[in-house]
């Protein structure tokens, strides 16, 4: 053999040697890639052996398997969101359209469950007829009125009939929230003209109460004008009173006097008559100075 021929051998089987390593990473990396799992946050992992379910379940991270004969399937255990409408007949026969959504998310623990009964598909399979069903049950005890009166109360019974519905196939309702109600265009326009009719009592019984508060404060005020003029009465009546009796008190026998003699003219009152007498007192309280100047008239002539 020559040294071409030897190189070319060599080279061979080098080259083979690499065929060989990189075949076997391969192949290590496929059966690496089929004994492994990674269940990611939120989820739970369900194992398939052969197309079996199997009871147990993996938690959220990474796991080995047994390559080619064992399927890890991810079921999410975090809250989902459902939307959807609804439409039901009221307890007095009115139709309702109803937009709903709801909060919910499958149980760890029965996520091998219900994947081996319903699968991937819940939703259409488990929750939206629950949904229907629970929403006409709940409208039906209810008059239109009070399903928009009542509306906190009526979500708050729909999302308890509900969770009963699905509760044995491992499916939470965490909350439940009716988005709007829609009535009829007649239900709507006999709720509109009930509304008007409302505010129209509500005004009016306003404007009465208004015109009786102020009737009675402009009674009160006449009560309180005429109490303050029988009192300004009273009080000038008895001012007067006060100084009537004041007057009374200072009017003494010599004050009277005084005034008589500050009045006197000094002229000698003339009484005639067949028997008069005068006495008139011009000194006060000493009495030094009395004058009786007794007249007798002459008879007439005929």
């Amino acid at each position: 053999m020559n040294t071409n021929e030897t190189y070319t051998v060599k080279k061979k089987g080098a080259a083979g040697k690499i065929a060989g390593a990189v075949i076997g990473l391969t192949a290590g990396i496929v059966l690496l890639a089929t004994a492994t799992a990674s269940v990611p946050a939120g989820h739970t992992g369900v194992i398939v052996t052969l197309g079996k379910v199997s009871d147990r379940t993996l938690p959220e991270g990474f796991h080995f398997k047994a390559p080619f004969v064992q399927e890890v399937v991810d079921v999410s255990n975090q809250i989902q969101v459902f939307e959807g409408d609804a439409t039901a007949v009221s307890k007095d026969l009115q139709t309702v359209n109803s937009v709903i959504a709801v909060n919910y998310r499958i149980a760890s623990a029965e996520s091998a469950h219900i994947y081996r009964n319903i699968g991937n598909d819940y939703e259409a399979v488990v929750l939206t007829p629950a949904v229907q069903e629970s929403v006409k049950s709940v409208t039906a005890k209810y008059t239109a009125e009070q399903l928009i009166t009542e509306r906190t109360a009526v979500g708050e019974q729909i999302k308890e009939t509900l969770s009963n519905k699905v509760s044995e196939y491992g499916i939470q309702i965490e909350k439940f929230n009716i988005v709007n109600f829609d009535f009829s265009a007649e239900f709507n326009a006999a709720i509109e003209q009930k509304q008007v009719a409302e505010q129209n009592l509500l005004k009016t019984k306003t404007e009465q109460e208004q015109a009786i508060v102020i009737a009675e404060a402009e009674a009160k005020k006449k009560v309180i004008a005429a109490e303050a003029e029988a009192d300004a009465t009273l009080k000038k009546a008895q001012a007067q009173a006060d100084a009537n009796d004041l007057l009374n008190k200072s009017l003494t026998d010599l004050v009277l006097q005084n005034k008589m003699l500050e009045k006197w003219d000094g002229a000698v009152p003339k009484v005639s008559g067949s028997d008069s007498s005068l006495l008139l007192d011009i000194t006060g309280s000493t009495g030094a100075a009395q004058q009786a100047a007794p007249q007798t008239a002459a008879p007439a002539t005929e």
